[in-house]
């Protein structure tokens, strides 16, 4: 009796550790579900429920990006077919144009998109292209604009030797390494996050962004932060280093130049620095945005400026060349002058 008693007891504690097993096991199937479904999309919480008004904010914004559209196209149709504007200095204008089309692009139709939808969620590999094209366009145009400095430093400060310096061999190595050094230094960050173990897919953003992916991980992220300080630190003291060298030979040589020279730097490097100081802000709180707690700024501000360095510096570059730079703009009214002539 006592042997049945204690087989009985047994037997109903190996079903009970029998079972207990199972639900354990299904609960961690359930959790690695949930981590699966957590990472395979995530959702951008930056977006408000606007109502109705999602349709002026879409009208907006999708005459913001047709005009970024129209105004960047114009210009690198304008230097393509002027053999009179084949030159270095507008070679690398159009480099920067093509730059600003590819960024605008990569926020643009999903943001627009986002703007209609009631539920703002991008799957993983969308969230991973966008990461790499608005990344990467931020490293290009602060690229393409140390190279521009630099062929303005020639130009004024070494204007003899100018055309042996600057040739097409020399343009064609500088915009290559433009682009591929900001295609391999945008591309090693989303391998490292790619391999973390997320706790959550919420990212309060309107756009997607690899440090806030970095900071939903439930792993160690110590290389991921530290490539980021040390990539970030390359892309912005380098170029900035370049350009506060260019400049200030150029500032020298103005000081002690003619007055025509003098003119001539005014004329072409004004654009230039504008364009970078409104990047450079934008980046700048960008990048503070990042690494901060801004709780205590509104949201609605935060949103706006978030999306300052993406949607103003695509407009306002070339409209800052087109009506500063005389070449550029001489030609644009004599083909605007020619189609109202000739227009029936």
């Amino acid at each position: 009796m006592k042997a049945a008693v204690s087989f009985t007891r047994c037997h109903s504690r190996f079903l009970e550790n029998l079972f207990c097993g199972v639900s354990l096991n299904s609960v961690h199937v359930k959790r690695i579900m949930i981590n699966a479904t957590i990472a395979s999309y995530f959702t951008l919480a930056a977006y408000v429920d606007s109502g109705l008004l999602r349709y002026l904010f879409f009208t907006l914004v999708l005459s913001l990006y047709l005009l970024i559209l129209c105004a960047n196209t114009s210009l690198i149709v304008v230097i393509c077919m002027n053999r009179s504007l084949h030159e270095p200095m507008y070679v690398f204008l159009c480099s920067l144009f093509v730059n600003e089309l590819y960024g605008s692009t990569g926020l643009f139709p999903l943001l627009l998109l986002q703007i209609l939808s009631d539920v703002h969620t991008v799957s993983r590999p969308l969230c991973f292209l966008q990461i790499f094209c608005l990344y990467s366009y931020a490293c290009v145009e602060f690229f393409n604009l140390a190279v521009m400095s630099y062929d303005r430093y020639l130009a004024i400060c070494c204007p003899l030797q100018y055309n042996t310096r600057m040739t097409q061999r020399k343009i064609t190595l500088l915009i290559t390494l433009t682009w591929l050094s900001a295609s391999v230094v945008c591309f090693i960050p989303l391998t490292l996050t790619a391999r973390l173990q997320l706790c959550g897919n919420i990212i309060n953003k309107v756009y997607c962004d690899n440090y806030y992916i970095v900071k939903l991980s439930c792993s160690d992220t110590s290389v991921n932060n530290i490539y980021g300080l040390a990539a970030t630190s390359f892309v912005i003291v380098s170029p900035v280093s370049l350009i506060f060298f260019s400049y200030v030979r150029i500032l020298t040589v103005c000081f002690s130049g003619s007055k025509q020279t003098r003119q001539k730097a005014l004329s072409t490097c004004t654009p230039h620095l504008l364009s970078l100081l409104n990047f450079s802000f934008g980046a700048c709180f960008e990048i503070m945005q990042s690494r901060f707690n801004m709780s205590s700024v509104p949201n609605l501000l935060r949103i706006i400026l978030s999306l300052y360095w993406l949607t103003c510096q695509p407009l306002f570059s070339p409209l800052m060349y087109g009506l500063n730079m005389s070449r550029i703009r001489n030609i644009c009214k004599h083909l605007i002058f020619a189609s109202t002539v000739f227009s029936p």
